[in-house]
């Protein structure tokens, strides 16, 4: 039996391996979140620059690959062994080996994260295309949302390819049939910008950002229109209850902006992984989702 015969038939074999390359792909999720912003930054000001007449100012090279990884404090290049995924967060207790600063809880968090996931995925679809397909929707969802948590930006360079691959999967109906999905994606836009300029409308003030309304739309590519009330009705109550917890304990003010896409995409995610269970579909036209 070879290696790929063994592991189609070893379901528990298959679990373990997409948890190992969950956790690894967490590790480059980290990459991603923490310089996607800071490469879209160096493009605005370079942009403004040349709009304004001005060279722009000289700067290093800079991307997802260069320079090497390195402690944001005191520079320390990240070494093999020290960029283990979760496990040398643990040995190193959480400090770098060079100056002692701490490390952001966020990179073992999203390295667990994404290695859950993964084995959450091959466990519910087993081994296949779907499995693949849902593990890079995943991949994209958990660092869209981290992004959008920590600087309230949704990377066009992160949705639009997402939006586009879930049309691309579902002209085999990989998880919805061509015609829902493109369905979804128009009506997954058109649902938050009309809620964006009725509340402009309403009160003067932008609500949420254009990011927001490209991420949905991408998530109806993947699922489909039938999938888009159970995903707004998810986020929307997790982020009122995560917001009005906030303002209770007193950690965040009204007037402070709370990132819509994390809800989003953790609504999306549930909607991918368990949304036939949770939700029963009558292609007639109407929604159910009873209550289990």
């Amino acid at each position: 039996m070879s290696s790929l015969q063994l592991v189609q038939t070893t379901p528990y074999l298959f679990i373990a391996l997409c948890l190992i390359l969950g956790l690894m792909v967490g590790s480059f999720l980290n990459v991603v979140i923490y310089r996607l912003p800071k490469m879209l930054e160096r493009e605005w000001r370079k942009q403004c620059a040349e709009l304004s007449g001005e060279p722009p100012a000289p700067a290093p090279h800079f991307d997802l690959l260069v320079p090497r990884s390195a402690c944001p404090h005191c520079g320390k290049p990240i070494t093999a062994l020290e960029n283990m995924p979760v496990l040398s967060y643990v040995i190193l207790k959480g400090k770098c080996s060079g100056c002692g600063a701490p490390i952001a809880k966020r990179y073992p968090l999203v390295e667990a994260l994404s290695g859950i996931l993964s084995a959450t995925i091959a466990w519910q679809f087993g081994y296949g295309m779907p499995a693949l397909a849902a593990l890079l929707f995943a991949w994209g969802m958990i660092a869209l949302a981290f992004i959008d948590f920590e600087t309230q930006l949704l990377p066009d360079g992160i949705t639009l390819p997402l939006l586009w691959c879930g049309l691309l999967f579902n002209l085999g109906a990989l998880f919805s049939d061509l015609r829902a999905a493109v369905i979804g994606a128009i009506a997954g836009y058109l649902a938050l910008w009309s809620v964006y300029w009725l509340f402009k409308w309403a009160t003067g003030k932008e609500g949420m950002g254009y990011g927001d309304f490209k991420l949905l739309a991408a998530i109806g590519a993947w699922l489909g229109w039938q999938m888009l009330l159970p995903v707004i009705l998810i986020s929307s109550f997790v982020g009122a209850t995560v917001g009005i917890a906030l303002i209770v304990a007193k950690d965040q003010s009204r007037s402070v902006p709370i990132p819509f896409g994390p809800y989003l995409a953790a609504a999306g995610l549930i909607a991918l992984i368990w949304g036939h269970q949770l939700c029963h579909v009558d292609y007639i036209g109407t929604v159910l989702c009873p209550l289990r």
